[in-house]
């Protein structure tokens, strides 16, 4: 039987951390293309000549990839899966090919609405650093978890 995070399972100033995945120039021309196709993003040497100086990953391939880590280090799946209700990104620094990120995450509130008996809302606080532990985006979002009907009443 697969094991399910609950709301009852989360407690404010927990904490997560994911293992490091990198970034390669394809995986940022690929995404790019597909959904931020900025010069910038999707032409190596077009880039060079860019505020940047060289191909960069979409502020929202950083985003993505975020979330990917924040679900990869919980140590089981959200029951209902993860349903966001609010989020505020803030990138830091450009993330280039060869880049390795991995996240840090804290819950810094919890609310457990009277009109919803059946489920809560959790806020994270996420940073994504990169291999020189400098931060390239902070995300605070918040996210709809449900109740344990086993432990709620």
């Amino acid at each position: 039987m697969t094991k399910f995070i609950y709301f009852e399972d989360l407690s404010v100033g927990q904490r997560f951390h994911s293992a490091s995945v990198e970034m390669t120039a394809e995986e940022i021309i690929r995404f790019a293309r597909d959904n931020d196709p900025q010069f910038f993003h999707v032409d190596e040497e077009a880039a060079r000549g860019s505020v940047f100086g060289e191909l960069v990953a979409s502020g929202w391939q950083t985003a993505a990839l975020t979330v990917r880590l924040i679900l990869e280090s919980a140590e089981a799946p959200f029951a209902g899966g993860v349903v966001g209700a609010d989020v505020h990104v803030s990138w830091k620094h450009p993330v280039r090919p060869g880049d390795r990120l991995r996240i840090e995450s804290e819950i810094t509130k919890m609310v457990a609405p009277r009109s919803r008996p059946d489920r809560g809302f959790v806020t994270f606080l996420t940073t994504t650093f990169n291999q020189d532990d400098a931060p390239v985006q902070t995300m605070q979002s918040t996210i709809v978890v449900f109740r344990d009907p086993a432990r709620s009443g």
